[in-house]
C-alpha cells in the first residue's frame, strides 16, 4: 500500500503561488475574519499567516465581536475595501450565524474558498468560481498521484457544503461517476465498497475501516479529529484498510497542507485579476 503524502505538492503549489505573487505590483492581501476565541481556530489562524508570510501574501486578522450582525457588517465592508484582495471567513461563527449565511456577504471575486452560495452555484452550473480549498485538495491529490478519474466510480462520505457537496461537482467535473453517503446511510460498507476511489470527509474518527474498502481502492481521508491522547486521528482506520487498499493519505500530511496551499494559491490569482 502506498502513502499519498501532499506535503511535496503543497510545497509546489507555494512555491508557484510565491512567483507569481512576486510578480504583482503590490503583496496581495488576504483579510481573516475572526468572531470566535476558539484555540483551534486561533492556531489555525497562526498557521495560514506563517504559510502567507512565506508565499509573499500579507494576512489581515480582522477581529470581530461575536455577534451575527457585526460579522456580516465587517465582510460587506472588506468585500468592498481596494486594498484586500481576499476574504477568509473563520469558523465558528456567532450562534445564529451559519457559514453559508455570512460568506453570502463576501464579494464572489474574494471568496477564495468558495464558501458562498455564489461561489457554489457557479460551481454547480460549471462556471468559473473558487472551489472550496479542502475540496480542491482531494482532486489535485488524487491528479498529482495519477489516480484514473475519467470513469472511475468515485464515493464521497460526507455532504457538507465545505467539502462533500463540491467534491462531488469537482468528481463530476473529471468524468467521475459519484455517489454521495452520510453517516445515516443504510448498509454503508455495501456502498463504499464500490468505490474506486473512496473520500471519508464525515468527521468522524475511523469511521471507515477494512469493510468499508474494495481491494485496490484509493482511500482519501479529509477527517481531521481529536483524539483522547490529544492527537489528530482522521475518518479512516489507516491499520484496518492497508492490507486493502492501493494507496490512502495520512493523517496529518495528507490533504491538509495541500489545502492551506491552494487556498494560498486562489489569494494570489484574485489579486492577479484586480
Amino acid at each position: 500500500m502506498t502513502l499519498l503524502e501532499g506535503r511535496a505538492l503543497a510545497a509546489a503549489i507555494r512555491g508557484e503561488a510565491a512567483a507569481e505573487a512576486a510578480a504583482l505590483p503590490s503583496p496581495p492581501v488576504l483579510a481573516a475574519v475572526v468572531a470566535t476565541d476558539d484555540p483551534a481556530t486561533e492556531w489555525y489562524v497562526g498557521s495560514i499567516a506563517k504559510a502567507a508570510a512565506a508565499t509573499g501574501i500579507e494576512l489581515r486578522e480582522e477581529r470581530v465581536v461575536q455577534e451575527p450582525d457585526a460579522v456580516r457588517q465587517r465582510l460587506k465592508e472588506l468585500s468592498a475595501a481596494g486594498d484586500v484582495h481576499a476574504i477568509l471567513c473563520l469558523t465558528p461563527l456567532p450562534a445564529g450565524l451559519s457559514l453559508a449565511e455570512a460568506a453570502a456577504h463576501i464579494a464572489p471575486a474574494k471568496d477564495v474558498d468558495g464558501a458562498s452560495p455564489t461561489s457554489l452555484g457557479r460551481l454547480a452550473a460549471g462556471l468559473d468560481a473558487f472551489a472550496p480549498a479542502t475540496a480542491q485538495a482531494v482532486v489535485e491529490l488524487l491528479r498529482h498521484s495519477e489516480t484514473p478519474l475519467e470513469g472511475a466510480h468515485a464515493v464521497v462520505v460526507g455532504r457538507s457544503i465545505v467539502v462533500g457537496k463540491p467534491l462531488a461537482m469537482l468528481l463530476l467535473a473529471e468524468q467521475a461517476t459519484v455517489t454521495i453517503c452520510h453517516t445515516r446511510t443504510r448498509d454503508l460498507p455495501s456502498e463504499t465498497r464500490r468505490a474506486d476511489v473512496l473520500v471519508a470527509a464525515a468527521g468522524r474518527a475511523h469511521l471507515i475501516g477494512a469493510e468499508h474498502v474494495a481491494p485496490g481502492a484509493v482511500v482519501v481521508d479529509v477527517g481531521t479529529n481529536e483524539a483522547e491522547d490529544g492527537s489528530m486521528v482522521g475518518d479512516v482506520d489507516t491499520a484496518a484498510v492497508e492490507p486493502v487498499a492501493k494507496a490512502v493519505t495520512p493523517v496529518p500530511g495528507g490533504v491538509g497542507p495541500v489545502t492551506t496551499a491552494i487556498l494560498l494559491r486562489n489569494v494570489v490569482t484574485a489579486a492577479g485579476r484586480r
